[in-house]
């Protein structure tokens, strides 16, 4: 059985003093229950169900419900909640709980109530298991009190089980599941069952004490169940039926077949393995005669292979796709098709990398890595609605909660097999790009006394300044500033510090800690003198001891988008960026950035067009992780392009938090049309912008609440108010 916690974890749990994501004081009433002869092994499956009997049905009963690890939830046979509970993990040792409005699905008179569990019982890069197959379940309304408890029937599902190929990855604590319909009742959820159940066991452990810990309110809504689709289109050969989905989702596979017993159909996707690494696949064993089945854990990929023995008939295969609940709310358009495929692309690998956490790719890992978090965040102001900001606050309040005695944060969390520091690539993850951004294009300010401390810990107690004022660097556990060459790593370093320190000086202003903020900005002020001092040569910027003939592109574009480098330095450091390409997939967009900010629309276009067709691969509708299509084909990181697009191409960028303020001051280079749009807490901000030769004529949506700056074609600086405005610009090219 997996043990409980990893000899590290327990160290963490045992000092730790969580100061976030606390349990909002809801009072258990009802009793975490298993089953006796249940030894959680890993990918157990359990089936619970009991019969209650109401008078009258309630106006509001909410149920509470908590599960190590996955649940699905049906009352009187209607599906309540398909995949319901998050994986463990807000704090070390803690777990969420979930909030379901059930009213709607009761009736008076006998309401027969069932839950599937599903324990991962594994390792992860994304969970943390407590050692116990288990559920929770406290519903109440006045006179009414639906608890779990030992009345309650419980049998372990012996239907499912552990498919009979590798097993996945150590990064995944999901098994590849095998489900045997000869071997438990299809029907034992639904009221007219005949299905025998033996009775739970309450396991006595009292609510906020390991192993399963204070339980926290899931602080993101239940999946999106986009429901049944069939396939774009099915190819066979040989025994194989080729389904190939409408892009790169999550989705159930579904079948219908007329079959003898005991014959395997197994399921697998183009994305069975990634780098080498397994990922998750299905089994289903046929019972004698028609029948459906739906494969609950969800896969992803663009094609789905049925492999099908010859006895079977296949009268109709499909799927359910579920997700992040997120509206696809922005548009992009212009008028190079490159851009438009790349949008399209990037949205659709944002979108596969949102479920419980963001995570980096949602095959191989399904982790928190808070790298492509820092990116993803930022790509998602332009995607998605506003709902997608809480995933990424959830994302930080977990990373300061998993902070180590030591004050050293790390990633991904929560996990439960690895906990090594990646130094450099924190000071983003804490930094201007990741926590100022989240806050200010969010507007949503609510976290930031939580991960204030946290991080002014890390900062200025993990982190120590030499003598002459600059981060001494430390290579931690993991010494990666981006993928691929690591050059100059000393010059990143400053200056991400820097970024780090400026985002750390707005909050403490927030928070009233005006002594902080000053001295952050003193040190600044001394890291910027001393790299323009000691750093630039006259061509560019690089550290004294760094010998290496060709300076580095991360280091001159971090210098200009940091503010360090001043506007007269410039045109040497775009002679290093046209000729230089060391930054990968993940630093790509603070490149663009900095090309944009110094005003060369043409080369940061020129930059995309020369390096993202080699992630971009005919038939894929997602990116790869890496230049000429390696690593895994759907890492998100790789979107982080869509920020400029917005922010600098079309020119919409936020002068206050939310975008109640913002301007408009597009750099469209050579494109003659750019279209965009996308929702903030205001409402939609929208632009047209249609180039003849140095005036534009924009079509502008300013939401209510909020003000538009504008520089127009006289050169007189506007601001517009609330309504849809028609102006005629100069262009920036």
């Amino acid at each position: 059985m997996q043990r409980v916690f990893t000899s590290i974890a327990l160290a963490i749990l045992a000092l730790l003093s969580c100061i976030s994501m606390t349990a909002e004081g809801y009072s258990w009433k009802a009793k975490w229950i298993s089953k006796e002869q249940c030894t959680s092994e890993a990918n157990t499956w359990l089936a619970f169900r009991k019969d209650v009997h109401l008078d009258k049905v309630p106006r509001s009963i909410v149920a509470h419900i908590a599960a190590d690890s996955k649940y699905w939830l049906w009352i009187n046979d209607e599906m309540v909640v398909f995949e319901g509970g998050l994986k463990r993990g807000p704090a070390p040792g803690d777990g969420y709980y979930d909030e379901v409005e059930i009213a709607s699905y009761l009736k008076p008179g006998t309401n027969r109530i069932s839950i599937l569990l599903w324990y991962f019982g594994r390792a992860g890069f994304s969970h943390m298991s407590s050692g116990i197959a288990a559920m929770i379940f406290d519903a109440r309304a006045e006179g009414i009190e639906i608890l779990s408890d030992k009345d309650w029937g419980c049998e372990i599902h012996s239907g499912y089980g552990t498919a009979h190929c590798p097993a996945t990855n150590y990064r995944l604590p999901e098994s590849s599941v095998r489900y045997d319909a000869n071997a438990f009742p299809e029907d034992w959820y639904r009221q007219d069952s005949q299905k025998w159940f033996g009775p739970a066991i309450e396991i006595g452990i009292e609510s906020g004490r390991p192993p399963f810990g204070r339980l926290v309110r899931r602080p993101v809504p239940l999946w999106k169940d986009y429901g049944y689709s069939r396939f774009s289109s099915i190819r066979q050969s040989g025994d194989t039926l080729f389904c190939r989905l409408p892009y790169n989702c999550q989705f159930s596979p579904c079948l219908k077949v007329n079959a003898p017993a005991g014959k395997v159909i197994s399921m697998i996707t183009d994305h069975d393995y990634v780098t080498g690494e397994k990922c998750v696949s299905a089994e289903y064993v046929t019972k004698e005669g028609i029948q459906e089945y739906e494969h609950l854990p969800w896969m992803n990929g663009d094609v789905l292979m049925y492999i099908v023995p010859p006895e079977v008939e296949v009268i109709e295969v499909g799927f359910r796709e579920t997700g992040y609940p997120t509206e696809f709310a922005g548009t992009f358009s212009c008028d190079d098709p490159f851009l438009n495929d790349y949008w399209e692309k990037a949205v659709r690998t944002m979108y596969v990398n949102m479920r419980d956490s963001y995570f980096d790719c949602p095959d191989r890992e399904r982790a928190q890595w808070f790298g492509d978090i820092v990116n993803d965040l930022n790509t998602a102001f332009y995607c998605f609605d506003r709902n997608a900001d809480q995933l990424a606050i959830k994302g930080y309040l977990e990373l300061v909660n998993w902070q180590k005695p030591d004050g050293v944060l790390y990633h991904p969390v929560p996990c439960s097999n690895y906990f090594k520091e990646l130094p450099m690539q924190l000071m983003n993850v804490v930094g201007w790009y990741g926590l100022r951004n989240l806050w200010f294009y969010s507007g949503d300010s609510s976290f930031v006394e939580d991960v204030y401390e946290p991080v002014h810990r890390y900062l200025h107690e993990v982190w120590q300044l030499d003598s002459e004022g600059l981060p001494i660097y430390r290579v931690g556990d993991w010494d990666w500033p981006d993928e691929g060459q690591h050059r100059d790593r000393q010059a990143q370093l400053n200056i991400w510090y820097y970024l780090a320190l400026k985002s750390e000086a707005v909050f403490a202003r927030m928070l009233g800690r005006e002594s902080d903020a000053l001295e952050n900005e003193s040190v600044m002020l001394g890291i910027a003198e001393k790299v323009n001092r000691d750093y630039w040569n006259g061509n560019e910027y690089r550290s004294p001891d760094y010998d290496d003939p060709h300076p580095d592109d991360r280091v001159q574009a971090l210098a200009v988008i940091s503010g360090i480098a001043a506007a007269d330095k410039y045109p040497a450091i775009k002679d290093v960026l046209s000729r230089e390409y060391n930054a990968t997939t993940y630093m790509f967009p603070y490149v663009l950035d900095a090309l944009f900010t110094m005003g060369e629309p043409q080369m940061a276009l020129d930059r995309m067009k020369k390096m993202y067709p080699s992630v971009m691969k005919e038939g894929c509708s997602t990116l790869y992780e890496h230049w000429n299509h390696t690593g895994s084909c759907n890492h998100a990181w790789t979107s982080g392009a869509i920020v400029p697009m917005f922010r600098q191409l079309a020119g919409i960028d936020a002068l206050e938090p939310g975008y109640r303020r913002f301007r408009l001051n597009p750099q469209m280079g050579p494109l003659n049309h750019v279209s965009a749009s996308f929702e903030t807490g205001y409402g939609r901000i929208a632009v047209t912008l249609d180039r003849s030769g140095k005036k534009i004529r924009a079509s502008l949506t300013v939401p209510e609440g909020t003000q538009c700056e504008v520089r127009l074609h006289n050169g007189i600086v506007e601001t517009l108010e609330a309504g849809i405005h028609k102006v005629t610009l100069y262009g920036n090219n």
